[in-house]
């Protein structure tokens, strides 16, 4: 007996002494280091960057961990009640460890084998395997991580005060669908900050914590109502609930306000273009003030220009019109000699991406307007569907400072990424302007005509320019050739101009592409982005100002100190006023009685407006482009292959582009508050110019030019060679019409 008691003595003192050892070892980091108080004070979130509209709503994040921390100050009292209540009893009665819960744990689980018996660990011990993790050990993991968390545990108690401690488990805890803290939780399920969260909307995010996939309210929502309820019944267990407002909240519905901005955000592109150029900011700063910076991890708030309500507007246009298009544009290809043609592209098109078992389905997500779906299709159904996809894009800037009010990409950022307002496509007729402000520039007059004869270029391959009519004959004045957008007039006004003042402005108007010297280049055959025409346009509205647009406007830390403020630039002046002021005037008689008249006619916009439809080469790509003082809006359209398009005037800009801005614009004009921003009038003409504009915008010739055409070839050689030797014998166009030497 008295050898036995000694053996049972001797254990009992080898297990305290090798428990002793081990405790030892692991506070002494031979485990895995264990954090010192001036490491833990140091201790610091990743934190999600917010991103905000002018307006101050939050419209994104960048971030490794979808995060946003709160405040202490910030999280209701009901909400820290549902969290001790239902986590950790005695939080307030321990220094980290709860050696009664630890206790009662140990013999439950060892003793009575019940393994639903809870872990034990306070909400502080918690805390410690959040902050820093856990590591594998082998068949010691378990033991060892419990014992760090412990001592961890302890010195986070001596660290922090409890509320402290609270607001940091809080902000750490995971709530599934890659969100971290209450704060972003709180605005994924319920869209609203969480200091504004009720009792039974805490209670479901508190009961999140038990498992986050099981217990999700958008995921599994009578799962997330029952866990509720055991919230709330502990609420009232440890009296932080009266009977009376248990058995009240307990008998309501779960409401959820989901709002996962990552997947419907309106923004996405606008997003991807911030977070670009705010990356090379913080790079600069990083590198001149020897900053560390990190955007996804530093919780910067970054304030964009964005008017939100005014891309909400934008959006809205996107849908109505485009779902309206979308489904016009595949009714046509039923036909069957279109049908027959889209096939044969198809079949190319499957070639080149050799493509097999072209007949095999699989399950795809399909974009459409009215809402995602899945279905079984094969690969050529799916090309089809992506072939004969509109695309579009539209920008909206303030033409005096550059400041991006809209800026929509595309018809969905999570499916087709790629940035239709920076790509660049055939300008059309919205070339037009640059070119006539060029004449303009170089003392041309509005009122100068120009032959609509028909024309051949014989050194380009016997080129014949047509208009959109197919008529010829008159002659049309520089207004209104280009309010009509006529080819003829344009091409022949090319030829009176020069190439080299084209190119001049064009590079002054900081455009990317190089510019052939070509008389088709007067219809726009040159390529350019909605984001360059929608600044060179600004200069036209900024009396020749040329800006450059911008979306940051300031960039803080979440404690409010600023390390970013976007600089007043100077405008550059690149047009006389002159040339701006007839331009604009041209422009708005374009809106009210050409191209685009159907504003006024049909959609009944009475803001201010100047503006250009084009319409590239076999309807290929729509743009227009409308604006005043205030505001410049471009938008584009086009199938992502030039031969996918309309073969009727449904491709046309003023039918496909301009009604993406015009459904814009009248949401504008309905709202009092953008009305008065937005909706900005053009500085009057002086008398000296309004007399420059005054005349018919088309002639019929006089017989005696009839006659004198007779004589005249229609034939046009553009070579240099030429075009020196007529330079040599009759002096540049503007200097003969103006007598100047």
């Amino acid at each position: 007996m008295k050898k036995t008691f000694k053996i049972i003595i001797l254990l009992f003192t080898a297990f305290g002494i090798s428990t002793l050892l081990f405790i030892t070892a692991v506070n002494h980091d031979v485990f895995g280091h264990i954090y010192s108080q001036k490491e833990l004070k140091a201790f610091k979130n990743e934190t999600a960057s917010l991103v905000f509209a002018t307006d101050g709503s939050i419209i994104g994040k960048y971030f490794n961990k979808n995060r946003t921390n709160a405040n202490f100050k910030d999280l209701p009292k009901h909400l820290i009640d549902a969290l001790v209540a239902t986590e950790d009893s005695r939080y307030f009665k321990h220094k980290g460890v709860d050696a009664k819960s630890l206790f009662r744990v140990l013999l439950k689980t060892i003793i009575m084998r019940n393994n639903r018996s809870g872990g034990g660990s306070t909400i502080t011990q918690q805390l410690a395997k959040n902050m820093y993790g856990r590591s594998n050990y082998g068949p010691l993991t378990m033991l060892i991580n419990k014992t760090k968390e412990a001592i961890q545990a302890y010195r986070i108690e001596n660290t922090f005060s409890k509320n402290e401690i609270l607001s940091l488990y809080l902000n750490t805890v995971s709530f599934g669908e890659n969100v971290y803290g209450i704060e972003t939780a709180s605005r994924r399920y319920f869209n609203k900050s969480v200091s504004k969260i009720n009792i039974q909307e805490a209670a479901v995010l508190i009961g999140v914590l038990k498992a986050n996939t099981y217990y999700n309210p958008h995921l599994n929502k009578n799962n997330a109502l029952k866990r509720r309820n055991i919230v709330l019944q502990q609420m009232l267990k440890y009296e932080y609930l009266s009977n009376d407002a248990y058995d009240s909240i307990q008998k309501k519905p779960l409401k959820l306000y989901y709002n996962n901005i990552t997947k419907t955000n309106k923004a996405g592109y606008f997003l991807a273009f911030v977070k670009e150029k705010a990356a090379k900011i913080i790079t600069e700063i990083n590198i001149s003030k020897n900053q560390h910076w990190d955007l996804e991890k530093d919780g910067l708030h970054i304030e964009t220009t964005l008017d939100i309500q005014l891309q909400n507007y934008a959006f809205t246009a996107f849908k109505t019109h485009l779902s309206s298009m979308q489904q016009k544009l595949r009714n046509q290809y039923e036909t069957p000699w279109l049908k027959k043609k889209l096939n044969k592209h198809l079949n190319k098109k499957l070639s080149k991406e050799k493509l097999s078992n072209i007949k095999e389905k699989t399950t795809q997500l399909v974009f459409d307007w009215k809402g995602y779906y899945t279905d079984s299709i094969t690969k050529k159904d799916s090309i089809y569907l992506e072939e004969t996809l509109l695309h579009a894009g539209l920008i909206a800037l303030n033409p005096k400072n550059g400041a991006i009010k809209s800026w929509i990409g595309g018809i969905d950022y999570n499916t087709h990424p790629y940035d239709q307002i920076q790509a660049k496509r055939q300008m059309a007729s919205s070339f037009k302007p640059i070119l006539y402000a060029t004449a303009l520039e170089n003392d041309a007059i509005p009122c100068h005509y120009l032959s609509n004869d028909s024309l051949v270029v014989t050194d380009f391959n016997n080129w014949k320019p047509q208009n959109a009519n197919h008529k010829f004959g008159g002659k049309y004045s520089l207004t209104g050739a280009l309010i009509n957008s006529k080819n003829v007039p344009t091409v022949n006004l090319f030829f009176k101009t020069g190439f080299a003042a084209i190119q001049k402005l064009w590079n002054a108007l900081k455009f990317s592409s190089p510019l052939k010297d070509t008389p088709a280049l007067a219809l726009g055959t040159t390529d350019a982005s909605l984001y360059e025409v929608a600044r060179a346009y600004a200069a036209f509205a900024n009396q020749g100002g040329i800006i450059n647009p911008y979306c940051i406007t300031k960039i803080t830390t979440a404690n409010g100190i600023v390390i970013y403020e976007h600089p007043k630039e100077k405008t550059k002046k690149i047009l006389s006023y002159r040339t701006t002021a007839l331009l604009n005037a041209m422009l708005q008689k374009t809106i009210n009685q050409g191209t685009g008249k159907s504003i006024r006619n049909n959609y009944h916009l009475k803001m201010p407006l100047a503006g250009k439809t084009g319409t590239s080469q076999n309807y290929a790509d729509a743009w227009f482009i409308a604006y005043n003082p205030n505001l410049v809006m471009a938008s584009r359209v086009g199938a992502s292959s030039p031969k996918i398009h309309f073969y009727n005037s449904n491709g046309a800009g003023a039918k496909l582009a301009l009604p993406l801005v015009v459904k814009t614009l009248q949401q504008i004009e309905n709202n009092n508050l953008l009305r008065k921003t937005y909706s900005t009038s053009f500085t009057p003409l002086p008398e000296y110019l309004i007399d420059e504009l005054d005349c018919p915008d088309f002639k019929e010739k006089t017989n005696v030019e009839d006659f004198l055409d007779l004589f005249r070839s229609h034939k046009i050689n553009t070579t240099r060679a030429q075009r020196k030797k007529n330079r040599r014998k009759k002096g540049s166009f503007f200097k003969r019409l103006f007598g100047k030497k």
